[in-house]
This record gives C-alpha cells, structure tokens and sequence, in this order.
C-alpha cells in the first residue's frame, strides 16, 4: 500500500531538499505536484484540497521559508499533517470491565470480513484474551463452515448454529462464550454485493441484541474512494467505532486509509497485509506517515522481528555464523523466520529510503524463490547440509532431482552460501556485535 503515493513524494522531496533556500514558488510547485500524487492515489478531492491548504498556510510563513534546511522542515510539516489525516494517534481494542466484550464485524461481501475475523481472533488472543468466533451469516453457503474451519486452525472456540436466525444467533452467543470461558466475541455478519436496506436492517437489529462495544467495518482498500462512500452509508445505520482496511497487500494507492478518517471521522484500527491469518497490522497513524514519506518503520520491523525469530536461536547462530561454521540447516531455519514475518517487500518498506531502494527490493528473492531454496536444502542429507563442501557434480544433479529444480540453481544457491559465509566471517572479525537478533540476508544466495 501507498507505493506508487511514496514513489511520487519522494521525487518532489528530493528536488526541494536538494536546494538551499526555497521561494515561495518553489513551494507552491511542489505542492502542486503533492495534490496531484494525492488524486493519483485515489484520495478524496475535497480531502486533498484542505490537506494541501493546510501545509500552504504553515510552509510559506517563518517555519520553512527562513528555516536552515527549508527542504526538510516542509517534509516535517508533510509528516505532521499527514499524521493528524490518518488519525493522530491509534485506536486499540478495549476490552468490556464485565466480560464478554463483543465485537461485531460489518462489511460488504467479499470485503474479507470473516478472514479478518479470524485474525483479530488471533490478535486478541496475544493480548491475553481467549475469542469465541461466531458466525450469523446464514445465507452465503459455508460459511459458517468457514468460521469453524478458521476456528480450528486457531484451536480456538466457534459458534455457528445451523437453523436460527441471525439476530437469534447474537443474542444467544453471550451465553455461550460463558458456557466455553471465552471473554471476548467476534461476531461475523452476513455482507451483500452493494449496500443495501435489508443487510443494515438486519445489522442494526443485530447491534440491538448484544452489548456490543465495538462495530468495526470491514473495507477493501483496493475499493479506493467507493471505501469512504460504503462506511458513510453504513454509519447513518449503526454506530461504527472503527474498520479495518482488509486486502492492502494488492493496493498500491492507499486512497481508502488517506480519505476514510477525514471524510466519516472513523478510527482504522487495523490493516490486513495478506492471506495468513497473521498477516494483520495493528494501524499506527504516525508510523504510516513515516512509511508514505520513504522514512521507514523500524519499530513495526522491530516489533516483527521479536514476534518471530527466536533470539537465543539467532545469537547461537550469529556466534557460529562470525566463526565461520554456519551450516545449510542453519539458513534453512533463518528461511523459515523470515518467511514468518511476512512478504520480503513488505520488510524492506519499512526500512528508512525504502523508496530509493528499488533495486535492492527486485533483488529480494519471491515467496517462490524462498520456497525453492527450502526444497534444495531438504533434498540434502544430513551430512550434505552440515558439510557443504562435499556435494560434487553427481550429488547437485541427486539434489536437482529431489528439489524439482535444475542443476543452476542448486550451483547458484551453494555459491551464495559460500560468499554470504565469507562475507559474514569478515564483518565479524572487522565489527562489533553486529545485527544480532535479525535474520540473515537471503538474498545473498541469489547473486
């Protein structure tokens, strides 16, 4: 999400901050073009016009015109609004003082509501809480099959009664949360094509029949500024409290999260970035500003990091690693974390300049390639991973075989190993404690 928004800021930034001082024209060129990159994002109109007005007003006074580095302060007035655009500050979750707390989940259909529903069952489950998923979708066929199935894969509780009405389903699902010592319900309503009067009649008489504390819309961010005109309709029917940008891995605008709090003052309280049910971000305002303006998001990356790679495991492997004695099942695991931590473009977004960084992000290997460097190394044996060295000519054609690949790529991924352990034995004798913690880069073994 925001790729195409970042690249285009980023050019009009790097020619102001290349000068020294600025005009006053100069400013208002380069904020001609940020209203342009912005209604090329699919960002509101009338969203675009006030936020550009509002850095005109403070760009061409003291603040940048008569600052040192004027370039740089008018990246910093950017970074302000665009923060106080998307929300300011985050909107967590509260949890009710007299459990359950009930969440109901809205949304159109084929918005990804009960995919979400199943992920925030497994962010509310990391904060401590056990989640009841509930399904009152009783007309699109399985699924409430699906919710049960989603369940399962979380060995967590679900609630999916064939035969009852909708609302009946709500009002009887505090009782069984009771009944399986859940304190937290995840409600997934049923979605239509297009709004319509029967789906927000049905979901306000479900709001009617359950405490709920929250009522989060589910949106997909491909859906651009038709996103801000789906939740203004939903909230002149029920009292939304937040939403969820579902599908932004497949935006590369970012119109929806720019246009949606201005436009209906509600929270986005969370941001789907995959398919995996752990492919859910929790929506931090002034860390997505960070992201649009190329200045990277080192504490979600921090945050991912501690969530998945074991430390113990990884300082073991970097004593080994500065010694030299880094082994092919070694990487294999660091494979493994990394693939844990989601799509590899998605890391390198949150590094500082990733924007000017392109190369280096078309140099990453796919999800693909990942998988294929995983089934290399397991069509060696034991011996062959501990001691690379050993694989001659006929055990890399053995290895080709046994991978589905050709003798190229076993050959590219051993020459990779063997300069990646060089280079790294080298960093260790010239550096001091390094990048300890972090995986370590696979593609090295793509060169």
């Amino acid at each position: 999400m925001f790729d195409s928004l970042s690249e285009r800021l980023d050019a009009v930034f790097r020619k102001l901050t290349g000068r020294g001082k600025l005009s006053e024209a100069d400013v208002e060129t380069g904020l001609r073009e940020v209203r342009l990159a912005l209604l090329e994002a699919d960002v509101n109109y009338k969203v675009a016009r006030d936020f550009i007005a509002r850095i005109r007003e403070r760009a061409v006074g003291a603040e940048v015109m008569e600052s040192l580095t004027p370039g740089q302060q008018l990246v910093k007035i950017v970074h302000d609004e665009l923060v106080v655009l998307l929300g300011t500050e985050r909107a967590p979750l509260t949890y009710a003082p007299a459990p359950p707390t009930v969440v109901v989940l809205a949304g159109l259909q084929g918005s990804g509501k009960t995919t979400t529903a199943a992920k925030l069952a497994l962010h509310v489950r990391r904060e401590g809480h056990r989640p009841l998923l509930v399904s009152t979708d009783v007309r699109r066929p399985a699924a409430m099959e699906q919710i049960e199935v989603l369940a399962r894969s979380l060995s967590l509780p679900s609630f999916a009664p064939r035969g009852t009405l909708p609302v009946e389903i709500a009002r009887r699902s505090p009782e069984e949360a009771r009944r399986v010592n859940a304190d937290v319900i995840l409600l997934d309503t049923a979605g239509r094509l297009q709004v319509e009067t029967e789906l927000l009649q049905e979901l306000r008489s479900i709001v009617d029949a359950v405490p709920a504390r929250h009522l989060i819309l589910v949106l997909d961010a491909m859906t651009g500024q038709q996103a801000v005109a789906v939740t203004t309709a939903f909230q002149e029917t029920v009292p939304l409290t937040g939403a969820v940008l579902s599908k932004t891995d497949g935006d590369a605008r970012g119109g929806a999260a720019l246009s949606l709090r201005a436009v209906t003052q509600i929270p986005i309280q969370f941001v789907g970035t995959g398919e995996k049910l752990t492919d859910l971000e929790v929506f931090y305002p002034d860390r997505i500003a960070s992201r649009i303006l190329g200045m990277g998001d080192v504490m979600s990356l921090i945050e991912k990091a501690q969530e998945h790679v074991d430390v113990e495991q990884a300082q073991d492997m970097e004593k080994r690693l500065r010694q030299g004695r880094l082994t092919l099942t070694d990487f294999m695991d660091q494979l493994r974390q990394i693939k844990k931590m989601g799509p590899l473009e998605g890391l390198i977004g949150m590094l500082p300049g990733a924007g000017r960084i392109k190369d280096l992000a078309g140099a990453m290997p796919s999800d693909g390639q990942l998988r294929q460097m995983e089934a290399i190394i397991l069509s060696m044996t034991p011996l062959e991973r501990e001691r690379p060295e050993l694989i001659d000519g006929s055990r890399r054609r053995r290895i080709a075989r046994g991978a589905g690949t050709d003798l190229a790529s076993v050959n590219r991924l051993l020459k990779g190993f063997n300069q990646m352990q060089q280079m790294m034995k080298q960093m260790g004798k010239g550096r001091g404690k390094g990048t300890r913690g972090l995986p370590i880069d696979p593609a090295q073994l793509l060169r």
